[in-house]
């Protein structure tokens, strides 16, 4: 496992570690973390459980969220000296809303060969079963733990017109549902992924609606790993504006000059802002005219 076309003869691995199943571990992954002489894991007491399950006895060294930046000079110079390192996080693919980002830039930056070792990511696994569009997608992470900030970010991916993917604490799951209804709609298609590849593992597709009112009623639903899949923003109309569309239309149109209200519209949607003018000038006849 060398790396004679570099400085550092030392390589930096990225494995993937399961989600849930201790048997999605790849038989490369466990070939990896048997023959490097380091593995730099998230926590090194939840690692020993999965090292154990495989009979991998690694010299195991913490790197977290709280280190990472100190150990990561100390992990390039043990590279430097020929000394091989696999980093894993708790579970899935490392720096997936996980640590690991500063060791592998400081990597890239001192010419450390860097080698993904390829696996689980839960993001990818709950979209892959979501059975929503999954041509285009973006990756949200976590969304603010606190109310107002988790509504201004939603606010934000609105009129997103890609499939979105958040990862939510189980605490949080039914108060950031509510907060998607309040931005999206509670006709937005959602899937809900709750322990996936584990014992308990759900995965269950409809409204924010419904699924607010089933999260509501089943406390289960609220522990574990979750993922929120969020369908994205569709023009549904045939005047080519959505229902969310012509909402901000009415609510900014109320309060604002209509050229104004349309502008601002077009910029929070991306939606053209002359039809956005017309849906108003229209809406205003209308109401003239009762």
């Amino acid at each position: 496992m060398q790396n004679p076309g570099s400085n550092f003869p030392g390589v930096l691995y990225i494995v993937a570690t399961p989600i849930g199943n201790l048997e999605d571990l790849s038989l490369r992954a466990i070939e990896v973390l048997r023959t490097v002489d380091v593995i730099a894991a998230e926590d090194t007491r939840h690692s020993k459980q999965l090292l154990m399950a495989h009979n991998i006895s690694g010299h195991l060294i913490s790197c977290h969220d709280y280190n990472e930046e100190g150990r990561a000079a100390n992990f390039i110079q043990k590279l430097s000296k020929g000394i091989n390192i696999a980093l894993i996080s708790d579970a899935g693919t490392p720096l997936i809303s996980d640590p690991g980002y500063r060791l592998v830039k400081a990597a890239h930056d001192q010419g450390v060969k860097v080698v993904p070792v390829p696996g689980a990511c839960a993001a990818i696994t709950a979209l892959s079963a979501a059975g929503l569009a999954s041509d285009k997608f973006t990756f949200e992470g976590f969304l603010p733990s606190k109310s107002l900030a988790r509504i201004h970010q939603l606010q934000k991916l609105a009129f997103e017109q890609r499939t979105m993917i958040f990862y939510e604490a189980p605490h949080r799951v039914l108060a950031c549902l509510q907060d998607m209804i309040e931005i999206f709609g509670e006709h937005r298609p959602l899937t809900l992924a709750r322990e996936l590849t584990k014992k308990f593992e759900t995965i269950r597709l409809g409204t924010l609606l419904s699924l607010v009112e089933w999260v509501s009623k089943d406390s289960d639903q609220q522990r574990g790993e979750i993922v929120l899949i969020v369908a994205g923003f569709e023009k549904t109309d045939d005047d080519g504006l959505s229902v969310e569309d012509k909402k901000t239309m009415r609510i900014l149109s109320a309060e604002l000059p209509l050229s104004q209200a349309a502008s601002i519209a077009a910029k929070l949607s991306g939606t053209n802002k002359k039809m956005l003018y017309n849906y108003g000038l229209s809406e205003k006849k209308n109401s003239s005219e009762c």
